[in-house]
């Protein structure tokens, strides 16, 4: 099968805003780089990878970890970058695609190959607040069973100043 695993990376000059509060400009551009780093490594599970890259600095992490990529032409939101991504990977006869988050800094590749064989139903995008909660609603109105995977290694995502003391207890 033709599984498609998505990263959507947004420029690091530009990532992680809302942590400002706990980290400097240079740190939360190392953090974005490290995340996109290992997102883009965990996201070889699939049969392709395709990075859809906020910056031509993050094209070029993904071309040297060997990943497609397609360059964002203005920063639209993750609902219009994953679009993008899907149009180019059903363009390619992708049968299954998988968006991943580059904000997860436990995902491994291992449990990306986890989710792929659970997975198996199609919903729209609803990235943003509340977005379990209307991704849910959109998989009933569907008809589609919906299920929460959890999987220690994608349950942290970073966004807020809380979310590094977690980061930093766990590791």
């Amino acid at each position: 099968m033709q599984d498609w695993v998505i990263v959507l990376v947004k420029d690091f000059a530009s990532a992680k805003q809302r942590l400002g509060p706990a980290l400097d400009p240079r740190e939360r551009r190392s953090l974005a780089r490290r995340n996109a780093r290992r997102a883009i490594n965990a996201a070889a599970a699939g049969s392709h990878r395709l990075v859809v890259a906020g910056s031509d600095e993050v094209a070029a992490l993904a071309a040297k970890l060997g990943a497609e990529h397609i360059v964002e032409p203005r920063q639209e939101g993750q609902n219009t970058a994953a679009m993008r991504g899907i149009r180019r990977a059903v363009d390619q006869g992708a049968e299954a695609v998988l968006l991943l988050s580059s904000d997860l800094p436990f995902v491994t590749r291992r449990s990306v190959q986890r989710l792929l064989s659970k997975s198996a139903a199609a919903v729209n995008l609803h990235f943003g607040g509340d977005s379990l909660a209307l991704f849910q609603h959109d998989a009933e109105t569907r008809n589609v069973r919906f299920v929460v995977h959890h999987a220690t290694e994608m349950a942290l995502d970073l966004d807020e100043p809380d979310d590094l003391e977690r980061l930093r207890r766990a590791v």
